[in-house]
């Protein structure tokens, strides 16, 4: 049986309390609860809400446009940090194996979306897990910001000029301003038919809860 997306993040945060200095676990564990206590879902995108056209650059760096990513039915973008993230390494190839396969069952297609570049090692998380799907930047954040699903943490540290790991190098944004963890279904008219935000990057959208929603949808509209 394939364990939770919490289950696991549960087990990455026991051994975080096990191998983590405190006071860095301290400052994680708070950001991630001021992020959920400042989170406001009515200005974040929502089921209904039509989307204007956008692009996003695949890790080969080929440009697409939404119109091509809908051309054959609806689509799911999983929004994630960038390629190093910890969670976003564990949440990844879960959706590979547990929501690719059911969303394909149903005719959506699904793109990994994250500000982290082609030319800065956005393809490498696809790359280390073997992805069935593709990934792609949201160079600048523009479609994030559009969709109301980013941050900036209170904490963000001084960072050195030629530091080229840092969240800001890896985006070109020059700053910490990242996606929350989310899953936006979105069909040939732009439409959203379902969206999910998560402000804590350790409690993400479960599998079941998607495929539930689109199956629901499905039946609905074929009544």
């Amino acid at each position: 049986m394939t364990q939770s997306l919490a289950d696991q993040f549960d087990a990455l945060h026991a051994e975080r309390e096990r191998s983590w200095d405190p006071d860095k676990l301290r400052r994680n564990v708070e950001q991630r609860r001021a992020l959920v206590a400042a989170f406001d879902p009515a200005a974040t995108v929502r089921a209904g809400d039509r989307i204007a056209p956008f692009t996003l650059e695949l890790a080969d760096g080929t440009v697409v446009d939404s119109t091509t990513l809908t051309a054959r039915g609806p689509v799911a973008l999983i929004f994630f940090r960038f390629a190093g993230c910890p969670a976003c390494n564990i949440a990844l190839p879960h959706y590979d194996r547990t929501l690719r396969p059911a969303l394909a069952a149903l005719g959506v297609g699904l793109v990994g979306v994250s500000p982290h570049l082609p030319e800065t090692g956005l393809g490498d998380i696809a790359t280390h897990h073997r992805l069935g799907f593709p990934v792609a930047a949201d160079r600048g954040n523009a479609l994030g910001r559009r969709l109301g699903i980013t941050f900036v943490p209170d904490d963000a540290p001084p960072v050195a000029a030629d530091d080229a790991g840092w969240i800001g190098a890896l985006t070109g944004t020059g700053s910490w301003e990242l996606p929350q963890p989310a899953i936006v279904v979105i069909d040939r008219d732009h439409v959203v038919r379902f969206a999910d935000v998560s402000p804590d990057w350790l409690r993400r959208t479960e599998t079941e809860r998607v495929v539930e929603a689109l199956e629901g949808l499905r039946l609905a509209s074929a009544a």
